[in-house]
């Protein structure tokens, strides 16, 4: 269940709720029933699923125009060549 940020507008505090996406935007403050703003935040964070191999460790594998801007073999563009530095 997704927590958004809310401002209330008499008091000015911002605070967090809990809800689904499914539900509607609170209104009002849970303390002094004020009127409140919801937030766009930061976001949040995600989890990946699958073969548990991510970015980091594919990094190092493959062609180095990635890492380095230019393959190991000095050419701007792939050559599916794994890294010189390997």
């Amino acid at each position: 269940m997704p927590t958004y940020e809310y401002r209330c507008l008499k008091s000015g505090r911002i605070f967090e709720y809990r809800q689904a996406m499914t539900e509607e935007a609170i209104t009002e403050c849970p303390q002094c029933h004020g009127k409140v703003q919801r937030l766009i935040s930061g976001g949040a964070g995600f989890i990946f699923k699958g073969s548990g191999q991510n970015q980091a460790s594919r990094v190092h594998s493959g062609c180095s125009l990635e890492q380095l801007g230019k393959t190991c073999c000095g050419r701007e563009e792939r050559c599916e060549k794994p890294s010189c530095e390997e």
